[in-house]
């Protein structure tokens, strides 16, 4: 018998052909083969939101080559991804072959290994049609708001604008965001710190003051001012330090759990800053299959679409294995590390771990992936392992000390076990407390003072949002599900609602007014609460709790009404967008150059217009002069987004590097120095003839 699966992607092709015999032949469908039209609506509302489907312009010949090579097999497994896209995809294509939808032709692969295919092709279903129908639902919802909002903006503020029922809500967190960052107002408050030594001990060490005659200084503000602050460090001068209480503990530090979607590329972003479009990219080539010296072409990973947490008995027995023969027994658990998915979460996969722990990254490495590959594949990896391993103990230490009736407190701690930390460590935030280790100290010591301090701080605004802020943000808000969290960045992005600076990201003028006009006509929309109520609604379609079609009566109803009120609230209004001001004059006429939003981007144009139409681009001026003519050097971008450095005078001057310049200079020659490498890299002089370079140390600027 000949059997035809079908999968997604080509990748997948060449892994899963490597465990099947020549009866089985594989193919790809590329994606999505049916999908709503572009050029209309394409949804029957008066007939049960019925989708008018079409076949997507450009898969045609895809189309013609597995309607052939069906029609020669005699069994046909539809093996799209394991979630509600590739039910969907799996679903139209038994649409396109006539195929029977009683018949047990889905097959699913969790991790694309010789065990996870052969496993998947041996337990054939039907496919499930809530989960398509949730599938299904949501493409009429977001078509929906889609084709019906985007219009309305056109009308209202500007031409070619869209809305979309996620993507007009992230946009509203980073513009409420944004908000609070304005309308917060700073505060000033003092902290007094002594530096003291230990009798047994010529190490510094720091405490702060806690308790000032029988007030606590718990709350920032307890010291308002410098001249609070003086006060207290007068009192105190030539007092005398003693240690009061000395309480020693064993703290258990235990593991973060496997990855899933978001703290994947939350990880990813804190690490290597790392996009999520760009992690999700990595780990889709690492479970479609990457060849390893020795093995051949296997799927590194589980899926990575998951927000379960849950593990399998055996991968966690290969994980003890590996930890007991690297490590030794004692960094094994105690008992086996189970760790609870959150409320609400699909069960559907495991957490993202390796398909086949004893790959280690080094294999990997060593078997030619690519940078990106490696760096993934190892922070899944060493995550995964690290979550079934032993806990680290620290030795911690709290100290009371007394200076005439005022307490001051430090803490420390040494690390009693490493455990787990031998291998992985979460990234941690800036702003968590690092304790450091404390020297010898024992009730009764006198302690000898260093010096006493008030130190000046200011209360800081809440921080704008950086992807992995935002992500984390979305799953804990339950915006979206696994699969949408980078599309939906990547949309906001790309039609400048939203812009980075830096890592951050920050509301362009565009997405405040477009957010503005929706938080006054369109609530629910923009609504973090409602939102986060649909996407449970699509949860239970999933699970044939709720009829697809009745959710989308009732979400209609209410849409179209809001939508109605608001032509009639707005007619004959627009609203317009600002421009941002910019301190350039205009060549020609003298008018202030402000920035505008063009379809290629931001632009600098004319005030003076409709009467002067200047208008040029925008340059970015970098640190220091070109080495070849002295010219200034500007920022500038390739067409797919990579930053490099570039002479002014381009193409007079041909100056071009990837390297970073800096503000210092070179001590043989005086040109601009560049920054090659990373943060062990060094500076290098390009003018030509000089040849000096030096490796990067503290102080160096980049």
């Amino acid at each position: 018998m000949s059997t035809l699966i079908i999968v997604e992607s080509p990748t997948k092709v060449h892994t899963i052909k490597r465990y099947l015999s020549s009866d089985y032949e594989v193919m790809a469908s590329m994606g999505h083969l049916r999908d709503l039209p572009k050029s209309k609506f394409g949804v029957e509302i008066e007939n049960d939101f019925q989708p008018q489907y079409i076949d997507i312009k450009g898969k045609e010949e895809i189309i013609r080559n597995i309607r052939a090579k069906a029609k020669k097999s005699d069994k046909v497994y539809l093996a799209g991804d394991p979630d509600r896209e590739g039910e969907a995809i799996s679903w139209h294509l038994a649409q396109i072959l006539k195929l029977d939808l009683n018949d047990k032709n889905r097959v699913t692969f969790n991790e694309i290994t010789e065990k996870g295919i052969k496993q998947g092709i041996a337990n054939p279903r039907c496919i499930d049609e809530n989960l398509v129908n949730a599938q299904q639902a949501r493409r009429i919802l977001d078509r929906i708001v889609g084709y019906k909002l985007s219009p309305f903006l056109w009308k209202k503020v500007r031409k070619g604008l869209s809305a979309g029922r996620v993507q007009s809500v992230a946009v509203r967190m980073i513009v409420d965001r944004e908000e609070e960052i304005r309308s917060f107002v700073s505060q000033e408050y003092w902290t007094i710190e002594a530096k003291l030594t230990s009798p047994s001990s010529r190490k510094v060490f720091t405490a702060k003051l806690v308790s000032f005659e029988g007030k606590k200084l718990d709350d920032k503000l307890s010291l308002p001012d410098k001249k609070s602050a003086d006060e207290i460090l007068k009192k105190l001068d030539g007092a005398q330090y003693i240690v009061d209480k000395v309480k020693k503990s064993v703290h258990k530090k235990t593991p973060a759990a496997p990855f899933i979607t978001s703290t994947l590329q939350q990880e990813a972003s804190k690490r290597f800053g790392f996009q999520s479009k760009r992690t999700m990219k990595i780990a889709q080539e690492l479970y479609e299959g990457v060849d390893i010296k020795g093995v051949g072409a296997i799927g590194l990973i589980t899926y990575m679409r998951t927000d379960s947490l849950r593990v399998s008995d055996e991968a966690r027995d290969a994980a003890y294995k590996y930890i007991k023969d690297v490590y030794g027994e004692n960094y094994l658990p105690e008992t086996p590390r189970k760790y609870k998915t959150k409320a609400g979460a699909q069960d559907a996969h495991e957490a993202i771990r390796p398909t086949r722990p004893d790959i280690t990254p080094d294999m990997a490495k060593e078997s030619g992936v690519t940078p990106d590959q490696y760096k993934l594949y190892k922070l899944i990896w060493e995550r995964f392992i690290a979550s079934q391993m032993a806990n680290c103990l620290l030795d911690t230490v709290s100290v009371d000390i007394l200076a005439d009736g005022s307490l001051f407190k430090a803490s420390g701690y040494s690390v009693k076990f490493d455990g787990y930390t031998v291998l992985y460590e979460e990234t941690k935030d800036d702003d968590e407390d690092k304790k450091k280790e404390l020297p010898p100290i024992a009730k009764g010591d006198v302690l000898k003072l260093r010096s006493l301090d008030g130190e000046q701080h200011f209360t800081q605004p809440p921080a704008r949002y950086t992807e992995a802020t935002l992500v984390k943000a979305f799953e804990e808000n339950g915006i979206g599900r696994p699969s949408t969290y980078a599309p939906t960045i990547t949309t906001i992005l790309q039609r400048s609602y939203v812009e980075r600076d830096g890592k951050q990201i920050k509301p362009t003028a565009l997405g405040e007014v477009i957010t503005a006009l929706m938080k006054e006509h369109f609530d629910n929309i923009v609504d973090v609460k409602f939102t986060a109520g649909m996407e449970n609604k699509l949860d239970s379609v999933e699970v044939g709790t709720v009829d697809w079609v009745d959710m989308l009566k009732k979400f209609y109803g209410d849409f179209s009404k809001e939508l109605t009120a608001a032509e009639e609230a707005m007619d004959g209004k627009r609203v317009k967008v600002p421009d941002e001001q910019t301190d350039e004059v205009c060549e020609l006429c003298g008018k202030p150059m402000v920035i505008k939003l063009g379809r290629y981007g931001k632009f600098l144009a004319c005030s003076g217009f409709p009467e002067c139409t200047n208008t040029r681009k925008i340059v970015t001026e970098a640190d220091g002069k070109c080495p070849y003519c002295g010219g200034k050097i500007l920022l500038k971008k390739t067409k797919k987004g990579k930053k490099y450095y570039g002479c002014i005078k381009n193409p007079e001057c041909s100056f071009m590097t990837w390297d970073l310049p800096t503000k210092q200079t070179c001590p043989k020659c005086g040109s601009t120095l560049f920054k090659k490498g990373g943060k062990s890299g060094k500076l290098v002089c390009y003018k030509e003839g000089c040849g000096y370079e030096k490796q990067l140390g503290d102080g160096d600027e980049g």
